[in-house]
């Protein structure tokens, strides 16, 4: 799968991808300005235009990627796993995704919802999972 930032200056490539996620954190909904939409990389991201990205350590264990021509988001990373969470909205032809998860559920607004049924993580799940 390939994708890129608005500008064309980033492009990602990682292995094809069926599921996604989405994070209702605080944090998340802040910097996109709604829950987070993406797909975990544990395979690695090949990336191309790094010199177009500027990152922000957003915790003690990621760090946040972004194009410091157009903005685009491009990636969440846990620094201490080199594990990449890449936006969905990156990639055009992604019909195939399923939904299957969300975290920090405890943390979803009411003021919207998903159909889908999912896998559902509270903050402490999140944490005992991904943190180091």
């Amino acid at each position: 799968m390939q994708g890129s930032c608005l500008c064309g200056n980033v492009t990602l490539t990682t292995e094809d991808k069926q599921t996604f996620e989405a994070c209702h954190c605080g944090m998340c909904r802040r910097w996109g300005g709604g829950p987070f939409m993406g797909f975990h990389c544990e395979n690695g991201v090949e990336i191309e235009g790094e010199e177009f990205i500027q990152t922000f350590k957003s915790s003690d264990w990621a760090e946040r990627g972004f194009c410091k021509q157009c903005g685009t988001h491009l990636y969440y990373k846990l620094i201490h796993a080199n594990l990449y969470t890449l936006p969905i909205g990156l990639f055009q032809d992604v019909e195939h995704l399923t939904f299957n998860e969300q975290i920090f559920i405890d943390k979803k607004p009411a003021f919207y919802s998903f159909s889908e049924q999912t896998t559902q993580l509270t903050e402490q799940e999140v944490f005992e999972k991904y943190a180091p």
